[in-house]
């Protein structure tokens, strides 16, 4: 995997899948160090609901630390991502539900959504990182129609718990850089969905997983 992100601009956008925001600032964290600067972007939802995983106030200051600039986290705010050409590829990690159900519909109600559309303006790429309890149900469909979009990438994911959660996909975060270098190639990381054994998943994080020759 590339490990130089020197100069590109990432818009990074948070949406409310909270449990695992964890994961998410340590890929931030992990795009910073590869020398990206990232513009960070919450819904309204994931800026400002207290929950078990932290205050609003909490994850907004956390993802601006990471960041090293003040969050976006209203429509107004993101509305100029695209016009000012503010970023080269926009990341949404994790990407909800709700949010993959906006983006499929062309529904822009909260600075998460009014981000994409606004970077997409210019053509650019945007990589998901779903995370949902029923992407193998009601969640299906709008997944698929993203898949069939023009530059919109994935986080290869997989059922993270077959037997309570049969219809739940999360997105292997660890595997966020490629999945961005990827994308700046106009390549989709394959599997896109796989099982979680440790043999795969070890294959996985190393990167020998994934063929990386396969266009969009």
């Amino acid at each position: 995997m590339e490990t130089n992100l020197i100069g590109i601009r990432i818009g990074y956008v948070m949406t409310g899948s909270f449990c695992t925001f964890a994961r998410s600032f340590a890929q931030a964290e992990k795009l910073r160090e590869m020398g990206a600067e990232l513009v960070p972007v919450m819904s309204e939802t994931a800026a400002s609901l207290d929950t078990r995983f932290g205050t609003g106030a909490e994850n907004t200051a956390r993802l601006a630390e990471i960041c090293g600039r003040a969050v976006i986290t209203d429509i107004s705010s993101a509305e100029p991502i695209g016009p000012k050409d503010m970023t080269d590829i926009l990341v949404v990690a994790p990407c909800t539900s709700n949010t993959a159900a906006k983006l499929a519909a062309g529904i822009t109600d909260s600075a998460a959504t009014m981000a994409v559309k606004s970077h997409l303006r210019r053509g650019k790429p945007v990589v998901l990182a779903i995370a949902s309890n029923d992407s193998l149900l009601g969640s299906a469909k709008n997944i698929g129609e993203l898949f069939n979009r023009k530059n919109y990438y994935f986080v290869p994911m997989l059922q993270d718990d077959i037997e309570r959660k049969p219809a739940s996909l999360v997105a292997e975060f660890e595997l966020l850089p490629e999945a961005v270098n990827a994308a700046l190639r106009g390549v989709q990381l394959r599997p896109i969905i796989y099982h979680p054994t440790e043999a795969i998943r070890d294959r996985a994080v190393s990167g020998t997983l994934f063929q990386k020759d396969f266009p969009q």
